[in-house]
C-alpha cells in the first residue's frame, strides 16, 4: 500500500507514513484493563427532594433475594450512576439518567424493578396465567440484540426468585413467544414494532405495569421510534405518569431529546454521570486522514500491526468495525477473509438466526473481527472488545459515542481508531470537542479542519443533510459528490446518480467551480447558493 497521498489534497493531511503499533497500545491498555476509575466521574443532580446516593448494595434497602445475586454476580461495588439511579428509584421516583457507555446502567434500571416486584408479590398479582399477558414491569429497547441483552441480565439478577422475565422482538417467530407470554411474565423487554403487534393481537396488556423504562432513550424518542413509544405510552392503556414509575436511560441525551423525554415523566430527577454525551477517559481515541480509495489497504496494514502472528484465530483481540451501509459491511466481511481475517458480520438485513450466530461466534472469539452497521452501536456488551475501528464515520457525534463504547467497558481500557475523510468534515468540530473533553491527543489537521469551518482550504465532500458547513437533500435521499479544492485549483467531482432537484447549502470563496459534464453530474456556485436541475 502506498502512503502517498492524492495530489488534490494538501500535504498537511498526509496520514503517518508508518501505521503505528496497534499491538504494542494493546499490550499497554491490558496492564491497566482491571483498574477502575468510577470514583473519579462526576455525577450531576437536578430536582426536587433528591435521595442521597450510597456507596454500597446493602445500603440501598434492596431485597435478600437480590442482593444474593448481586453477590453472585461478583458486583462490589456500585458504579456512579447506580450510586445516585438506585436510591431515587428505590425511593418511588421517575429518573432521566445520562452516563457514559459500559457504566452499569442496566443493573440501575434492573434492581429496583427486581427489588419492587418482590416486595410487593402477593398483594398485586391478580390476573393470574391467561392468554392475555399483564407484565408489572416494560422495558423497551431499540434493538433485538439489546432486548436480548436486557433480558439475560434481568434473568441473571432475578435468578431463584421465582419472577418471569420474556423477551419479544421483531424478525423472529411470533409463535414461540406467545407460548412464552402464557406462561406468565412479570418483566417484559420489548421491541416497539413488535410489542405494538402484540397489543393489537390483544396478546399483551400494559394496564399492571408499574415500571416502565426506555433504554437508549434518545434513540427511542428520535424520528424513527417516537411515534411508536407515543402510541405505547399514550394510546394502549398504560398507567399515566403518576400511577406507574419511568426511568430513561442513555448514554446521550440531546437537548431536544430531553424536552421531549420529559413528557413521559412526573417530578423526575434528572442525571448525569459524566459529561452529557461524553465518551469514557479510558478509550483512547485515534483518528486518521485516509482517503475512501485506501480504506481497505489501510485496515488490513492496521490489522496486521494489531495481529502480527495469527497462529491462533481463538487468541486475538476482539476487533468491531463500523460501516456505513448493510452492503459495505458484507463487503468488508469478504474483503478480510480473503485477506486472512476471521471476521462475520452483523447488520439489519441479516435474519434472527444470522445476527444471533454473528454474536456468538465473534463473542467467543471463533471469529475475532464483526463488522457491523449501528445495529450494534448501542448497548452491547461484549466484555473483551479492545479495539473499535470506525471504518466509515457515522453522520453525528451521538453516534460515535455510542459506537466508541463497545470499548472500554465497566471501567477497562479500550482503543478507538478512526478512518476521517474529506466527507466526514462537518463532524470534525464535534469530534474535535468530544477529543477535548476526554483528555485525547488530537491530530493538528484535524484541529484545522474544525477552525476552517467555511470550508475553503480543503475539498469538500458533502452527504447527508443538516451538517454544519456543507450539505444538500432531496427529500429523505442522501446524495453525496465532490467540490474543488481551491489551494491548488484541481478540480475533482463524482458523478450524481439520482435524477431529481437537490438544493445546495455550500459555504466556500465566492467564485464559480464547474464541474465537468458527465450524465446526471452538475454544475453549481461555490459559494452560498441554492441550485436544481440535473442533467
Amino acid at each position: 500500500m502506498s502512503n502517498t497521498r492524492p495530489s488534490y489534497l494538501p500535504p498537511h493531511l498526509r496520514y503517518p507514513t508508518s501505521i503505528h503499533n496497534v499491538s504494542d497500545k494493546l499490550d499497554k491498555l491490558a496492564i491497566v484493563e482491571d483498574t477502575l476509575a468510577y470514583d473519579d466521574v462526576p455525577v450531576e443532580v437536578s430536582g426536587d427532594s433528591i435521595p442521597k446516593p450510597v456507596s454500597s448494595f446493602s445500603e440501598m434497602g434492596l431485597c435478600k433475594d437480590l442482593n444474593d445475586n448481586i453477590k453472585r454476580c461478583k458486583y462490589v461495588k456500585p458504579t456512579p450512576i447506580q450510586s445516585y439511579a438506585i436510591p431515587v428509584a428505590m425511593a418511588g421516583r421517575d429518573v432521566m439518567a445520562c452516563a457514559q457507555t459500559g457504566s452499569g446502567k442496566t443493573a440501575a434500571f434492573c434492581f429496583p424493578i427486581i427489588s419492587g416486584i418482590l416486595k410487593k408479590r402477593g398483594c398485586e398479582r391478580e390476573f393470574g396465567r391467561q392468554r392475555v399477558a399483564f407484565p408489572l414491569a416494560l422495558i423497551l429497547s431499540p434493538t433485538r440484540e439489546l432486548s436480548c441483552q436486557i433480558h439475560e441480565e434481568a434473568k441473571k439478577f432475578s435468578y431463584l426468585t421465582g419472577l418471569k422475565v420474556v423477551v419479544v422482538y421483531g424478525g423472529a417467530p411470533i409463535i414461540p413467544q406467545f407460548r412464552n407470554l402464557e406462561k406468565g411474565v412479570d418483566i417484559l423487554v420489548a421491541t416497539p414494532g413488535r410489542l405494538v403487534d402484540m397489543i393489537e393481537k390483544s396478546r399483551v396488556s400494559l394496564q399492571a405495569v408499574k415500571y416502565f423504562v426506555l433504554d437508549e432513550a434518545d434513540r427511542m424518542l428520535d424520528m424513527g421510534f417516537e411515534p411508536q413509544v407515543r402510541k405505547i405510552v399514550q394510546k394502549m392503556k398504560m398507567p399515566p405518569p403518576g400511577r406507574r414509575q419511568t426511568m430513561l436511560f442513555s448514554a446521550t441525551f440531546p437537548t431536544e431529546i430531553q424536552r421531549l423525554a420529559s413528557e413521559f415523566l412526573s417530578n423526575y430527577i434528572f442525571l448525569a454521570a459524566g459529561k452529557v454525551g461524553s465518551s469514557a477517559d479510558l478509550i483512547v481515541q485515534r483518528v486518521e486522514f485516509v482517503p475512501d480509495m485506501d480504506k481497505k489497504d489501510h485496515l488490513i496494514d492496521l490489522l496486521h500491526s494489531q495481529y502480527p502472528n495469527q497462529t491462533d484465530a481463538k487468541q486475538l483481540a476482539l476487533t468491531l468495525i463500523f460501516v456505513e451501509t448493510k452492503k459495505g459491511a458484507d463487503a468488508l466481511e469478504r474483503w478480510l477473509v480473503r485477506s486472512g481475517f476471521p471476521s462475520i458480520a452483523i447488520h439489519g438485513d441479516k435474519v434472527q438466526f444470522e445476527r444471533e450466530r454473528a454474536l456468538k461466534s465473534f463473542k467467543s472469539g471463533q471469529t475475532p473481527v464483526l463488522v457491523a452497521t449501528d445495529v450494534a452501536a448501542r448497548g452491547l456488551d461484549v466484555p473483551n472488545v479492545a479495539h473499535v475501528i470506525n471504518f466509515d464515520l457515522p453522520r453525528n457525534i451521538d453516534d460515535y459515542v455510542h459506537r466508541i463504547g463497545r470499548t472500554g467497558r465497566a471501567g477497562k481500557s479500550g482503543l478507538a481508531t478512526a478512518f476521517f475523510s474529506d466527507k466526514n468534515v462537518p463532524l470534525s468540530k464535534d469530534l474535535v470537542e468530544l477529543m477535548q473533553g476526554a483528555n485525547q491527543e488530537i491530530p493538528d489537521w484535524l484541529s484545522e479542519y474544525a477552525e476552517s469551518s467555511d470550508g475553503a482550504r480543503t475539498s469538500r465532500m458533502f452527504g447527508g443533510s443538516d451538517y454544519r458547513g456543507s450539505s444538500f437533500h432531496s427529500g429523505g435521499n442522501n446524495y453525496s459528490g465532490q467540490f474543488v479544492d481551491t489551494e491548488d485549483a484541481t478540480h475533482y467531482a463524482s458523478a450524481f446518480t439520482y435524477g431529481a432537484p437537490f438544493t445546495a447549502d455550500c459555504y466556500g470563496p465566492s467564485q464559480m467551480d464547474s464541474f465537468p459534464a458527465a450524465p446526471h453530474s452538475y454544475s453549481f456556485d461555490y459559494g452560498p447558493v441554492t441550485a436544481s436541475g440535473w442533467d
